[in-house]
């Protein structure tokens, strides 16, 4: 069951819905159904011990889940 995000050409309520198989999905603002879909994109939480826009050092202690070594900071140089 996907799940888009759409903006009311009508209203310009914007919103997001599951559309399941074929249905056409209708503002839940207005019901109107000139409807803009938008590009949807998701996020993914990291935990970190780092403190937030620091990246970590490339010295084997980034908490990497590999182990000691694994990191890919050590293999690319930064």
């Amino acid at each position: 069951m996907p799940i888009f995000e759409y903006v009311c050409a009508e209203c310009h309520h914007r919103f997001e819905t599951i559309v399941y198989g074929s249905t056409e999905p209708e503002c839940p603002s207005c019901r109107g159904r000139k409807l803009e879909k938008q590009l949807s994109t998701f996020a993914v939480g990291v935990k970190s011990a780092s403190p937030a826009g620091e990246l970590p050092s490339p010295c084997n202690n980034c908490g990497d889940p590999r182990g000691p070594g694994a990191c890919m900071m050590d293999q690319t140089g930064y």
